[in-house]
């Protein structure tokens, strides 16, 4: 079967450089599959498989009133939400193996919105005029392939033909690569891990290994936890050891690793076992030390590097948390417990170290207690959340709520 392209874009405006790259893919035996996300019209250079009438519609809009109303702020945000709709539901029908488009920042907007309604590991290629920079916002937790465009996406030229044909030869290239992975299947466990809990993180890594799991550890600096649970979100993970959940620390105080509103809440979506330690939330991440807020001024600060400053977190911002990681909980749909060491959930949150504040700990897992399901299991253990014996509790919690089939 051959190899088909999704190429996404304006061709309303840029059918000249669509129908280019068309031919270039064709020329490299795959075929093409076209999505017009252009509000005024149409390109007479070929005929569109999934014109802009079918996703404004899927969008929830008319396309002729998206043409009266000429608002381009909610003709994009239509065309996005249509674009992503069926790029999601014609892979899942099997009817493309990798997807490229082009544009400005507008067109990067709709396109990369689709790109992101895609699993992880389907090819996605994108020139685009804004591949620089900070591109999260772009990207998101997602494999995008950004090609600087180098000039505007504007005709044919001898800079705009090379870019052209350096996509075309990436997407067609990936689209033929050989995805199957090369050592044995193995069930997938996800743990966050901040450098206050790399201990307590380690050993549970290797207790895991040598149980048989494979083990994905991400870095809590908050898109290390929105991509782990985009990856639970994907289904690729059977259970996540969440060590480190320290971005709701940032969420609350305003710091710079916040992983958004939403942490904490994919596994138990996904129905995967969920093991949740307040690791390292008694820390907030900001940058040098003079951009730390005014606010907290009169707060406890530590240089952890040059680059970033911690403030410790206190009883009432601790408290707060243990109500949202209890309301997290309590709405998951599978199975989920909390260990709390009751001796530091960090190294500095040690006796007699610089954020020793056992009030603001106790704070956090009384809040947890008092909201949380009954149903829901809570052990503390009288250690620091890098000793020993909480890694081995961890493991073994961790495994006592997984699937019987699943148990080494």
């Amino acid at each position: 079967m051959s190899t088909i392209i999704l190429l996404i874009g304006a061709f309303d405006v840029k059918g000249e450089e669509y129908g280019f790259v068309k031919g270039q893919i064709e020329n490299q035996g795959c075929s093409v599959l076209t999505m017009n996300i252009g509000v005024l019209g149409d390109t007479d250079l070929f005929i569109t498989d999934l014109p802009n009438a079918l996703v404004a519609k899927a969008g929830g809009t008319d396309i002729n009133k998206l043409q009266k109303d000429k608002d381009r702020g909610k003709a994009m945000e239509t065309m996005a939400k249509g674009a992503a709709a069926l790029t999601r539901q014609y892979f899942d029908e099997g009817k493309f193996h990798g997807v490229l488009g082009m544009g400005g920042s507008g067109g990067t907007s709709v396109i990369s919105s689709a790109m992101r309604a895609l699993p992880i590991g389907v090819p996605k290629v994108l020139v685009s005029t804004v591949a620089a920079g900070d591109t999260t916002i772009i990207t998101g937790v997602k494999d995008i392939t950004m090609i600087p465009s180098i000039v505007d996406v504007a005709g044919i030229n001898p800079i705009s033909e090379k870019v052209f044909k350096e996509a075309v030869g990436a997407i067609c290239g990936m689209t033929r690569m050989d995805y199957s992975l090369s050592g044995e299947s193995k069930p997938v466990i996800c743990a966050s891990m901040f450098g206050n809990t790399t201990d307590c993180v380690n050993m549970c890594r290797e207790s895991l290994v040598e149980r048989g799991y494979e083990v994905l550890v991400f870095h809590a600096t908050g898109t290390g936890g929105r991509t782990m649970e985009g990856l639970v979100d994907d289904g690729y993970v059977d259970a996540v050891l969440d060590i480190t959940p320290t971005e709701w620390a940032d969420e609350i105080c305003g710091g710079v690793f916040s992983a958004g509103p939403d942490r904490l809440a994919a596994p138990g979506r996904a129905r995967i076992p969920h093991l949740i330690a307040p690791g390292c939330v008694d820390m907030a991440n900001f940058g040098p030390i003079e951009s730390v807020p005014e606010k907290y001024s009169d707060r406890q600060l530590y240089e952890w590097n040059p680059n970033v400053t911690l403030m410790r977190t206190n009883v009432e911002e601790n408290r707060t948390m243990g109500k949202i990681f209890a309301e997290k909980a309590n709405a998951s749909q599978g199975p989920v417990a909390f260990l709390l060491p009751t001796r530091g959930v960090s190294i500095l949150d040690s006796d007699g170290d610089q954020f020793w504040l056992p009030e603001a700990d106790r704070a956090m897992f009384d809040a947890i207690k008092n909201n949380l399901n009954p149903r829901i299991e809570v052990v503390e253990l009288d250690v620091n959340i890098n000793d020993a014996a909480f890694a081995e509790t961890a493991v073994d919690m961790l495994l006592a709520l997984m699937p019987p089939a699943e148990l080494d």
